[in-house]
Parts: structure tokens; sequence; C-alpha cells
């Protein structure tokens, strides 16, 4: 493991020298070896990795996240939140994770204090603001589903993003108190996972590993005009945006933190 992690930081400079994004300049933040997935909201930054370890960046380096092997975590208005290899949800409270009702094996801290997240079966849930802040409480937790099948549902402060399995994405405006929606507005384009930053920048990734950022997105036109791709030399499997940081994985799992 030792030797396949030197080589990876030989890659990370090989990216530095040759592989700068036009208008993004990028740098190696501390590898953590087979990074799988990456969350940032609320100036932290949280991942896992491929044996289901939870992070969050402390300093120089990755530090442990609880003691519960999770293959997906976010951070961001709502806590730190992540998912199970059996969809089992859980919170961060305390110093460590504590299970919350409900099977999800997506979810997103990202929105207004709500949480949301997609099943196994695509199926879209959110948790209203007045329970995620309070928990963990007495009594079960009610998630309110929407209509729509979704494999990905990222929320920003003012619109949530999502991606279906035929790679079509969609936005939609959900209240965070009552976690009612607006109906679902189609977005030109195909992805395979969208993420929304806590100033409401739109990243998604395709089922090619290539990276793209929404422009044009107003309160008038909330989905935003056209596409810009953000190049990268290898493919990419995950990113997150937050204080103008775009933390990008990719697919060998080498971690890049890159800015305008």
């Amino acid at each position: 493991m030792h030797t396949i992690f030197q080589n990876k930081k030989k890659h990370v400079s090989v990216f530095l020298r040759f592989c700068f994004s036009t208008g993004w300049t990028c740098t190696a933040p501390p590898q953590q070896p087979s990074a799988a997935q990456i969350d940032a909201g609320q100036g932290q930054v949280v991942m896992t990795d491929s044996s289901s370890n939870a992070y969050f960046l402390s300093g120089s380096g990755w530090s442990k996240l609880g003691t519960v092997p999770l293959i997906h975590v976010t951070a961001g208005p709502a806590g730190i939140w992540g998912v199970d290899s059996s969809n089992n949800i859980y919170k961060f409270v305390g110093g460590d994770f504590v299970s919350v009702d409900g099977l999800l094996q997506q979810v997103d801290a990202g929105g207004n204090e709500q949480e949301v997240g997609v099943n196994s079966a695509d199926k879209i849930f959110c948790l209203k603001s007045s329970i995620t802040l309070a928990y963990p409480q007495p009594g079960p937790v009610a998630w309110t589903p929407f209509d729509g099948l979704l494999t990905y549902f990222s929320c920003g402060p003012n619109r949530c993003w999502g991606v279906n399995s035929a790679d079509n994405i969609y936005v939609s405006n959900v209240n965070p108190s009552t976690c009612s929606k607006t109906r679902w507005t189609q977005v030109p384009g195909a992805a395979k996972m969208a993420e929304v930053g806590t100033d409401g920048s739109v990243f998604v990734v395709s089922s090619n590993g290539d990276v793209f950022q929404r422009t044009g997105i107003t309160s008038s036109l909330p989905q935003g005009r056209d596409w810009v791709q953000i190049p990268f030399c290898l493919p990419v499997k995950h990113v997150s945006y937050d204080l103008g940081h775009l933390w990008v994985v990719f697919e060998i799992g080498l971690i890049l933190d890159c800015q305008q």
C-alpha cells in the first residue's frame, strides 16, 4: 500500500505540472489512499475511502471521523450525516455517528438545514430542518417523500439539483421547514452526479468522468444557461464545492483542491 500511495503522490505532481484546468489553479491537499467520495460545506471537508472509512480534513492531514463504516458522508448546514453499505443513515453527534430512522444510499446536508437523499429504489426523501437540527430526539423520524426518481440529489441555499438513472438532470426548489417542493425542471445535459455548493454554484460529473459547471444561474433563471467544462487529465469520480474551493476525487483515488 505504501508503494502504491507513493506512486499516487507522483501522479499528483504530474497533474500540477500539466493538468491545470483553464481558469482554475489546482493544488494537492493531503492525500488519503483510495479516496472514494468527498463533500465540503460550512468550511468542513469530509470524505470516505474504498474501505468505508470516514475522515475529516484537519490541518495538514485527514483524521478519522467516528467509528461507523460509511460509504457516503456529507457536511453542511444540517450537520454531518452519512450512510453505510446497508443504507442505514447516521448523524454525527457528540463525537460519533448515531443511527437515524430510514434507509438511504446517498444523503446531502448542503441545503438550508434540511437533509435530502435517495434510496436504492431511486426514491427521493427530505427531512425537515426542525428535525435535522434537533436530532437525536424522542420518537420516530418521518422522512417526506418526493415525486420522481433520482440516483443522486444535492441541495444548496436556493435550489436542489439531481440526476436520474438515465443521466437526466433536474432542478427544483425545496422548502427546508416543510419539505414541500416545486415541480421538477429538466435541465439540458447528462450527468451521473450533481453537487450544489453552499453559495448555489452547481457542478456535475458525467458518466465519462468529465466535470462541468453550470453558468448563468440567477433567481429568475434558477436552471442557468449553459455548461462549461472544467477539463482534467483523468476521469473524475466525485466533486464538491465550498468557500471557493472545488474538491475533486479522481477515479484512481487522488484528491485535488482547485480554485478560480
